[in-house]
């Protein structure tokens, strides 16, 4: 049966949960360039806590998308990278970001006017 996000018990549901979330976007953006240390991670997306960043980014790597490879080193070293499923996000989520910035004005005014009109 092919699977239907309409349907409650549906897992692509999960899935969109996973790859729809602001954090999740904004890690695989984040990524787009190459392989990240958590710091760079933290450092680069503004306003995530170490939690969610850390909640994030268990998130996607038990969904395949990112791979953690922890170094043997003093002090240790972790890596994130995107794997070839997280890749094949890339052209969905930098569409959301374009889409994002260049109507950004549109919806704060439209946001505006609504707010107003209450």
């Amino acid at each position: 049966m092919k699977p239907d996000p309409f349907h409650r018990d549906c897992g692509s549901r999960q899935v969109i949960d996973r790859i729809g979330d602001r954090w999740s976007v904004l890690v695989v953006l984040t990524l787009a360039d190459g392989d990240r240390r958590y710091g760079e991670l933290a450092g680069r997306i503004d306003g995530i806590s170490q939690k969610m960043l850390t909640q994030t980014l268990r998130g996607l790597e038990r969904d395949g998308i990112v791979t953690r490879t922890a170094h043997a080193t003093v002090p240790p070293r972790v890596d994130y990278a995107l794997t070839d499923l997280g890749r094949s996000l890339l052209d969905l989520v930098a569409g959301l970001e374009a889409w994002a910035t260049t109507h950004l004005v549109e919806v704060e005014a439209a946001r505006a006017r609504y707010d107003d009109a209450r």
